[in-house]
């Protein structure tokens, strides 16, 4: 359906944008140092979901409604930092880590990474602006062709974020040895929440 020539030059462009730090990067970073590696992938996998879930309704034409109507681009936005922050507040609440504190278990890393993608509006709009220059017509379904590419883009995405994942996980666990380097880390895994949380709230529509 979608012409080799097509993919060999989408498959390249998305590994380059998947490699560009962004906030579903940092998001698996911080997850990583803060509650280990299967966390960390599980949260790539959640981001990965809720890409496919946007790549989704912009093929079904439903990214258009988030494009023309601002108040529910900022509703959707301002959920997105609600959530940050908490998650935030409640990575810093809690204080140290130590290898007694009980880890973040995959499901609810899941979950994180899900809420967190599908809270940023940007994301829709992107795909909106990237997939469709690669989008063929004549080719067949505009839908199964937004879905194969989709599919490409998450792929490539959690792999990227989920060895971010996995390297920020073993440098936490260092850290955990050393009490203080440990309060240290939750402070840092908790700021880069509030950060991605501050970043959500003062971008601008495209």
């Amino acid at each position: 359906m979608i012409e080799t020539v097509t993919l060999l030059a989408f498959v390249p462009a998305a590994i380059a944008l998947n490699l560009t730090p962004g906030a579903d990067m940092m998001f698996c970073l911080g997850q990583g140092l803060r509650s280990g590696a299967k966390p960390a992938i599980a949260a790539s996998a959640g981001v990965s979901a809720g890409s496919m879930v946007h790549v989704l309704l912009a093929g079904l034409g439903l990214g258009a409604a988030v494009a023309t109507l601002p108040w529910l681009f900022d509703v959707i936005r301002w959920l997105g930092v609600a959530y940050l922050l908490y998650l935030a507040w409640s990575t810093i609440r809690s204080g140290a880590v130590s290898s007694d504190t009980p880890i973040r278990s995959t499901r609810w890393a899941f979950r994180d990474g899900m809420l967190v993608n599908l809270t940023n509006p940007k994301v829709i709009l992107f795909v909106l602006a990237f997939i469709p220059q690669f989008i063929n017509p004549e080719s067949g379904s505009v839908l199964v062709q937004f879905l194969i590419f989709g599919v490409i883009i998450s792929t490539s995405g959690f792999i990227v974020n989920g060895l971010v994942g996995i390297f920020a996980g073993g440098a936490g666990q260092v850290m955990i040895s050393n009490p203080r380097a440990s309060r240290v880390l939750g402070w840092i895994s908790g700021g880069v929440f509030a950060a991605l949380a501050v970043r959500l709230a003062v971008m601008e529509r495209v």
